[in-house]
């Protein structure tokens, strides 16, 4: 028996079934493979569903991070369940990239999930859908050989070839209108209950994997992560509480309090709860930390000393997490630092600086400028690089242009602008990433 045994026999998932029938049965052998196979497994599931419904828009790259972020997939699928795909994906990327150990909770957590998304696609497509639910009993418990190198290679399990991959995409195809079609109906009739983690599973599984892979460490003699971090001085009967995770830099100043939310709750539901924590940690240690909140699938950034809450892609490293707090001393008074006029002279040009560098200090982090042929777009650029590079505000730039020869054209512009700043154009020279100024 096995949580997938029922895909053995409906042929129209056989894409997606094997693989995903081998990965549980290797569970007990090795969790870094299992991670890594889920990974494959899910891909594959994940082009099944393109394959199968036609409301589904394929994105212009067709790797398993934009397949499942292009909007008609992900808002296709269950909140919940697409938010543990994420997960799937990382832990996979963890143990084929890097020397770190797969936790076996962590392995289950991937397998549970994979389990989850292929009962969506059975709740959505299935012809004889039944409500099953995922049974550790049923994961053998016997140690089979795998081939470890290879697995690491080819990042699968099976090593199927793309020829037959696509042709049974394509035999999928055909059914497409059908599937499409009983779609509507069967999520009108059906019922499908994804799994709720609580706020202590979701940390442990989620949060916990996130971090490791941006570096952070939560054991040994360099650990720089406590969890449960006590506080004095809530407004609670005690006066006592305890922070989720509070991150330490190197000379053990609190960077980062973050507040862990249960995956089905809303991040935000947090906000005044961290608030307390950082002012806490800012009467115990003279600093007041950045802020997270997150359940595990959406992720918020706070610095409330400069600019407002905004959603990100995940918890930041230990260094980038420095840089912004650096950055609170060093940053200067943007209107106060003068612009070039060697580079700019025109009022209209230096207006709009200074239009961008207020919206900076009012905490904003987009700006657009929209500027005619000939008005000297590419000099304002470099001028407005000058002003925030001067000002202490940016550290790398970005330049983007819509054709090969406008970039070298820029990039020449900049070097005779900015003669002291580090230039790239990644077109012609992709190895030098360590430029100040890239160009693409």
């Amino acid at each position: 028996m096995s949580n997938f045994s029922f895909l053995k026999n409906k042929k129209e998932y056989i894409l997606f079934s094997a693989a995903a029938m081998e990965v549980e049965r290797i569970y007990s052998t090795s969790s870094a493979m299992c991670a890594v196979g889920y990974r494959k497994a899910l891909e594959l599931a994940v082009k099944w569903v393109y394959s199968a419904d036609n409301t589904m828009n394929m994105p212009y790259k067709d790797n398993l991070q934009s397949l499942i972020h292009e909007p008609s997939f992900r808002f296709a699928v269950d909140h919940n369940t697409w938010g543990k795909l994420p997960f799937i994906i990382k832990l996979g990327n963890l143990a084929v990239h890097t020397e770190r150990n797969v936790q076996p909770g962590d392995a289950m957590a991937s397998l549970k999930g994979l389990f989850e998304f292929i009962q969506w696609i059975d709740y959505c497509y299935g012809a004889d859908y039944v409500e099953r639910k995922f049974d550790e009993k049923l994961i053998p418990a016997e140690k089979v050989i795998v081939d470890t190198k290879k697995i690491k290679e080819q990042e699968s399990l099976l090593g199927e070839k793309d020829a037959e991959i696509e042709a049974l995409r394509q035999q999928i195809e055909k059914m497409s209108v059908q599937y499409t079609a009983e779609k509507e109906t069967h999520q009108q009739t059906r019922t499908f209950e994804p799994e709720d983690l609580s706020e202590f599973k979701t940390r442990k599984i989620y949060i916990d994997v996130d971090m490791k892979q941006m570096g952070w460490k939560f054991t040994g003699t360099d650990a720089d992560v406590q969890e449960e971090y006590p506080l004095t001085g809530m407004p609670t009967e005690s006066g006592t509480g305890a922070a989720d995770y509070v991150l330490f830099g190197k000379d053990g100043l609190p960077l980062a309090v973050i507040e862990a939310k249960r995956t089905s709750k809303d991040p935000n539901t947090g906000r005044r709860q961290i608030l307390l924590y950082a002012d806490c940690l800012k009467r115990k240690f003279n600093r007041r930390p950045m802020l997270f909140t997150t359940n595990g699938f959406e992720t918020y950034f706070w610095d409330d000393q400069t600019s407002p809450q905004r959603k990100v892609s995940g918890i930041f490293s230990r260094d980038d997490l420095q840089k912004l707090m650096n950055r609170r001393t060093e940053q200067l008074d943007l209107m106060s630092v003068p612009i070039d006029d060697k580079i700019t002279d025109r009022y209209y040009q230096k207006e709009a600086i200074r239009a961008v560098c207020e919206r900076i200090g009012q905490g904003f982090r987009k700006h657009l400028l929209v500027m005619a042929t000939g008005t000297g777009k590419t000099r304002t650029a470099a001028s407005l690089t000058d002003v925030l590079s001067r000002g202490k505000c940016i550290t790398n730039v970005l330049f983007l242009a819509d054709r090969t020869a406008l970039v070298k054209q820029a990039k020449d512009d900049f070097k005779n602008y900015l003669p002291d700043m580090s230039l790239c154009n990644l077109c012609s020279n992709k190895d030098d990433r360590q430029a100040e100024t890239k160009h693409s």
